[in-house]
């Protein structure tokens, strides 16, 4: 199987699990024992808006390289024909972007990519 050949929609739907994971795992190691603030502090990192700027930020520290982005490239110019009520849509095909290229980490086996974005975003250094 060619990933690179795989549908950037069906990239983005696995990279939203995997992207959620680590948020949700992260956040269950700070300790936080209830799920009204796991889903408070979620959404700091999941929703559209956030998955966008971290995107923006991993893309002006030259962060993707080629493959990567020909992965974020595609899934910025696919079509769409619906978005989320609570952003426009360029926000929606950024945060897509980004779920696209760690499903496209994660089919490809590169755990280790998978985590360096995590830990750019976790880390702080992207808010």
């Amino acid at each position: 199987m060619n990933v690179l050949e795989i549908n950037v929609l069906v990239l983005a739907y696995l990279g939203d699990t995997i992207y959620e994971n680590y948020i949700r795992r992260y956040l269950i190691s700070l300790g936080i024992n209830h799920v009204n603030e796991l889903q408070t502090e979620a959404v700091q990192y999941v929703s559209a808006k956030r998955q966008a700027l971290f995107l923006q930020k991993l893309m002006e520290k030259d962060f993707f390289n080629e493959e990567e982005l020909s992965v974020i490239h595609r899934a910025r110019n696919c079509k769409s024909k619906s978005h989320p009520k609570n952003c426009d849509i360029v926000t929606y095909k950024h945060a897509t972007a980004l779920e696209a290229v760690i499903g496209y980490l994660d089919l490809s086996g590169k755990e280790d990519r998978i985590l360096k974005i995590m830990e750019q975003i976790i880390g702080g250094t992207l808010c």
